[in-house]
Formats: C-alpha cells, sequence, structure tokens
C-alpha cells in the first residue's frame, strides 16, 4: 500500500532542498517524508509532463528494488512493471538470432518499467507542493554554517541547511563539491522509435521479442527496447566524433539526411535490421554518451552532497543509472534519519556511496569500451552466454 506521508517531526532540520526530481531525487524526498523530515525538491521542467522521460528501466535487487521497498512504493511498482521486458536478445549483423535469454522465474528477477511510469509513481507519492517546478538552479551559494543560498532562474532565491544535488550529467550543485565535468564517452546513439509496434512493425516486433534486441559489431550497434503501449525504443550506436554529423555535412533536423547517414554506416548489415532505421515513427534524436572521469570523488563539504548521475554519471551499459541514483536517495535519506546531525549523516551516507560508485563507474567504462569494439560481437556473445 501507498503509506501517506507522516508530519511527526524529527531532530533533523526541515530546510532541506533537493534539486531535481528525477528517480534518486524523488526517491530521497519520498523517504525523508515516510520519516516525517520535511523536504523540497526544485526541478527545471516546467510540469512533471514537460518532456519524454525515456526508455525502459531494469529494477535490480540491491538498488532500485531495495529503494522501492524503503520507500513503501513496492505494490505501486508491481502493478506496473513487466517482468516479460528481462527478455534479452543478442542478434548477428545479418539478421541471425544468436542468444535468446528467456526472462528469470517470476519473483527472480529485474522487472522492467518505464521511466515515466516510474517517476509518476514517485511524485505521487509526495505530499502536496513539496515539488517546485520550473525552478532551474543557476547557482548554489555558501552563505556560512553550511547553509547555502540557491539562485534561481527567474529571479527566486531559497536557502537551506542541506543542498542535496540530484540534478543529473550537467549538475550545478556539483560545481561546490568538484571541478569535474561529463566527458564524451567516443559513443554517440541516435535514437527513434516505433509506435504500435505489434500492429503497425509485426516483423520488428517479432525480431525485439518481449524485451531487449541488441545487434552489435565492429563498433556499431543496433538496440531495440520494449516499453509500455506498444512502443518500441531503437538506438543506433556508432563510435564516432562527438560532431560526426557536422563532420558529415548533415543537418540533424533533416530527418531523410540522419536516415541516409545512418544506412550509409550500417550498409552492410541485413535488411531485416535496417528497417528499425528507416520505420520511424518519431523522427531521430542525436544523444552523444557522457560520463564523468572515474573515479570521481570529493572532500567532504557541510551542507552540501550529490546523488546519482551528479555524484556517478556512466554509460547506459552499466544498466545500474537510475537503480544506484535510488539507492543513493534511499541511503542519504535513511542516513538523516538516523544520525543526530546532518553533517555526520552526511559523512555516514558518502562513505558508503563514494566506493560503491566508483566500483560501478569502472564497470559501465569496460562495458561501453566492449560493446563498442572491433570484436564487439564476439565479446557480446560472450558475455551473454557466461550470464545466462
Amino acid at each position: 500500500m501507498n503509506s501517506t506521508p507522516t508530519s511527526t517531526p524529527t531532530s533533523t532540520p526541515t530546510s532541506i532542498a533537493i534539486i531535481g526530481a528525477g528517480p534518486g531525487g524523488l526517491t530521497c524526498a519520498r523517504v525523508l517524508q515516510l520519516h516525517g523530515v520535511d523536504v523540497t525538491v526544485y526541478d527545471a521542467d516546467a510540469s512533471a509532463t514537460a518532456r519524454d522521460q525515456g526508455g525502459t528501466l531494469d529494477m535490480q535487487p540491491d538498488t532500485g528494488q531495495h529503494a522501492l521497498r524503503a520507500a513503501e512504493l513496492w505494490d505501486e511498482f508491481v502493478s506496473l512493471a513487466r517482468p516479460e521486458g528481462e527478455q534479452m536478445r543478442l542478434v548477428a549483423r545479418d539478421g541471425g538470432i544468436v542468444f535468446d535469454g528467456a526472462p528469470p522465474e517470476e519473483g527472480r528477477g529485474n522487472p522492467e518499467i518505464d521511466r515515466g511510469q516510474l517517476r509518476e509513481i514517485l511524485f505521487n507519492s509526495l505530499a502536496p507542493r513539496s515539488i517546485r517546478w520550473g525552478h532551474k538552479l543557476e547557482r548554489a551559494e555558501p552563505i556560512g554554517a553550511g547553509r547555502h543560498r540557491l539562485h534561481f532562474a527567474h529571479g527566486d532565491t531559497a536557502e537551506a541547511d542541506l543542498v542535496i544535488g540530484a540534478d543529473g550529467a550537467w549538475s550545478r550543485v556539483r560545481r561546490l563539491l568538484s571541478d569535474a565535468v561529463p566527458v564524451y564517452t567516443g559513443v554517440t546513439f541516435v535514437e527513434t522509435g516505433l509506435e504500435d509496434a505489434d500492429v503497425r512493425h509485426p516483423e520488428l516486433a517479432r525480431l525485439t521479442g518481449d524485451g531487449t534486441m541488441m545487434a552489435l559489431d565492429d563498433n556499431l550497434g543496433i538496440v531495440a527496447q520494449r516499453n509500455s503501449a506498444g512502443r518500441i525504443r531503437v538506438y543506433a550506436g556508432m563510435r564516432v566524433p562527438e560532431d560526426w554529423y557536422a563532420r558529415t555535412g548533415v543537418d540533424l533536423a533533416d530527418t531523410a539526411a540522419v536516415r541516409a547517414a545512418l544506412l550509409a554506416r550500417f550498409a552492410d548489415w541485413s535488411p531485416a535490421l535496417l528497417r528499425y532505421l528507416t520505420d520511424t515513427d518519431s523522427g531521430y534524436v542525436n544523444r552523444p554518451l557522457y560520463a564523468l572521469p572515474v573515479p570521481h570523488t570529493w572532500e567532504h563539504t557541510p551542507g552540501v552532497t550529490l546523488l546519482g548521475d551528479a555524484a556517478h554519471l556512466m554509460s547506459p551499459f552499466s544498466g545500474m543509472g537510475a537503480n544506484l541514483a535510488m539507492r543513493d536517495g534511499a541511503d542519504l535519506a535513511r542516513a538523516l534519519v538516523d544520525q543526530h546531525g546532518v553533517d555526520e549523516a552526511v559523512t555516514a551516507y558518502e562513505k558508503i556511496l563514494l566506493p560503491r560508485s566508483v566500483e560501478a563507474a569502472e564497470g559501465a567504462a569496460e562495458g561501453i569500451a566492449g560493446a563498442f569494439a572491433p570484436d564487439s560481437a564476439e565479446q557480446a556473445r560472450a558475455h551473454m552466454t557466461s550470464h545466462h
């Protein structure tokens, strides 16, 4: 059941500001409110539905699932989760199925859920008016004794005893702790999509299966991922310069030009796989992949900390981004509830966060390097067969 946040006061200060209403920030806010701690979440988006939230996520037992249970939102998650979405299929560039992994037995795997559905579960669980939409943070200014003044783009300000940076890859809060900035991984995804796929694109729907289809070979890849409501998200991955389109004279706003450029790069791939690129219902979005340097650590600073991508941005080939962010949020909230003071709580949290983040980021860097390599087809086959 969805428990209503309590209003019992605790010794934790009420002026806690979370910057960013992603899965990690919302999980932190939810767990704090369950224990009677007031918190305000600030997000740059104009509303909860202002933009597409991205693809599907697998919730893993020790991270995402743990956080959902800590947030007392497990039942809501189960009602929307898709265990069948765990199916993994590896396809060769000639279109032949190399590996087809069935989902784990019920209750033993990492059920999938759309990002948008997960976010809705989380923000619907918060007390009314907990989230201040349309608040894009410009900078956070130290004002002494661990407190900070928040300056937002539209001119508003706010003050907080603790600022939690859950503001993603290009975090403004991170600047208080670290000079690190995200670095291009060398891989770009071009995203496209299929709507009502089982009816409109039955052959591609069958090739995709119920979960994720991956075809990786020689620094290129096509990934198709089932979402709810008959949607399939498609990613054409390429190890290319970050400005690959400029170098080849491609206007990213010109759908026909992007399609032609993709077909040229995947020219000797199976016609069946190329249809993922040509039969788009949504056009194309260029998504270069970035990661923070590994290891990314910082000296403890009173009144501020990070979680999620702000702390450990990594490639999606880790499968850990949102899961870790949610575990971060739950762990930080629990520390704030259990410890006598904010500084002690943040110190205890960071002692757990930083080593865990480094280990996951190292794995993610290895994952994307292997997925987009000259021998990526062989590496993918070996990985799939050893893990299923």
